[in-house]
């Protein structure tokens, strides 16, 4: 089932801060954290999981399998990608309840071609307006609660231009999308005409470290008219440079000792964290007498 805090946070207009999750280590990290939403970034699930690009490789099983272990595994409400909605309307209708089911609380489904690309890279194509307004309507018809949140993007920015963009997240929202989503825009004054143009439906900025759009603090994001950030890549692109490091360290010294503490979780810690003093308690009760 879907969480309804999420809701009842933008009800009470509260600006969401939202970090992209790619898998059970960075989803557990997270929750623990205070956060009101969780966003499940199809660019790091599909590299984690496949380690290929975010080019519509991944499937609509991929991806409910990955993010409905993430939602059932943590308690902060789950944002997912769903890419296209992974093809025509039918596959929207199935893919919106198969999220749903897997306790997600929330679904993004975008206006690109098959088969998409990440949002900020070049080459995308968008459907025609109306096709992806019969999505949006189907989803939003499919969910079983008003929990479940539906989030309805446009890359029409990149190649149709920012007039084009906003036209469409008019129409995203008055088909029912919960959350208006253009993605990608180009400098701070076009996020502000995308605020003072569709500033009557909750918006979601992109922020993508190295990507197409300029990073606003959260109270800047809020005063012109946005209700909900993003941040997909800030995990992995850290985990990246980490993992850099320290493999870097073992190939040149061929052991582990001398790390800074600071690159070390620590062994005790990912313990709890994965949930080990459960196992211990468990198995302290159920101990059976040695034969």
């Amino acid at each position: 089932m879907a969480n309804p805090t999420l809701r009842a946070a933008f009800d009470a207009k509260k600006f969401i801060v939202a970090p992209g999750v790619f898998d059970m280590i960075s989803a557990k990290v997270a929750d623990g954290m205070g956060f009101d939403c969780l966003y499940g970034t199809g660019f790091g699930t599909v590299a984690s999981a496949l380690g290929v690009a975010d080019a519509g490789i991944a499937t609509y099983t991929d991806m409910v399998a990955r993010m409905g272990r993430v939602a059932q595994g943590c308690t902060t409400p789950l944002i997912a990608d769903a890419d296209t909605g992974y093809g025509g309307l039918l596959n929207v209708r199935e893919t919106v309840r198969g999220y749903e089911a897997a306790g997600i609380t929330g679904i993004q489904i975008e206006d690109q071609e098959v088969p998409k690309k990440c949002g900020h890279t070049p080459g995308r194509r968008a459907i025609p307006a109306d096709e992806m307004v019969l999505k949006i309507r189907v989803a939003v018809e499919a969910r079983r609660s008003r929990d479940f949140l539906i989030v309805a993007r446009t890359d029409a920015r990149t190649g149709l231009g920012l007039e084009e963009a906003i036209r469409r997240g008019r129409m995203f929202g008055e088909a029912g999308a919960d959350v208006v989503f253009v993605e990608s825009p180009e400098s701070e004054a076009e996020m502000v005409e995308i605020g003072r143009s569709l500033g009557q439906y909750r918006l979601l900025a992109n922020n993508v470290e190295g990507g197409r759009t300029p990073i606003l603090s959260a109270a800047r994001l809020a005063e012109i008219g946005y209700a909900i950030a993003i941040y997909p890549a800030v995990g992995f692109l850290a985990v990246a440079a980490a993992l850099e490091r320290v493999f870097g360290h073992l190939k040149a010294q061929g052991d582990s000792n001398g790390l800074p503490a600071a690159e070390s979780y620590g062994f005790g810690r990912i313990c709890e964290l994965m949930g080990f003093p459960d196992v211990w308690e468990f198995e302290k009760k159920w101990a059976q007498p040695e034969r």
